[in-house]
């Protein structure tokens, strides 16, 4: 059964700089696009940061310049380093699959105080 397992979330003052893992259990981790997405309460679920099997990067904007995201195929996890965090930024955070979405892991929190 493939599974997502988030962590690395917490705590952190603006401008502080958090570091997000996600573990893929599962196969054909190297084959797929990831992404992370976060959700605010209230608001819906979005996408801030993909990374393709080629390594390109996108992200919202947003997040642009503030975020990068990254992969290990070998360790089959993908990363997300936040800096310059915002209270904007605060949210429950999950990875996944956006080209072939599968079930959700428990998310990470971020809470960005002002």
């Amino acid at each position: 059964q493939v599974q997502l397992v988030e962590s690395g979330g917490g705590l952190v003052q603006a401008g502080e700089s958090l570091r997000l893992s996600c573990v893929y259990y599962g196969t054909k981790f190297s084959t797929y696009t990831m992404g992370w997405y976060r959700q605010a309460p209230g608001k819906q679920r979005e996408l801030v940061a993909t990374i393709a099997v080629s390594g390109a990067t996108d992200y919202a904007d947003s997040v642009k310049g503030r975020f990068t995201i990254s992969r290990d195929n070998a360790k089959a996890t993908v990363v997300l380093q936040m800096n310059s965090l915002k209270p904007e930024d605060t949210a429950l955070y999950h990875c996944n699959r956006p080209r072939a979405v599968m079930n959700w892991g428990q998310g990470t929190q971020v809470t960005v105080s002002s």
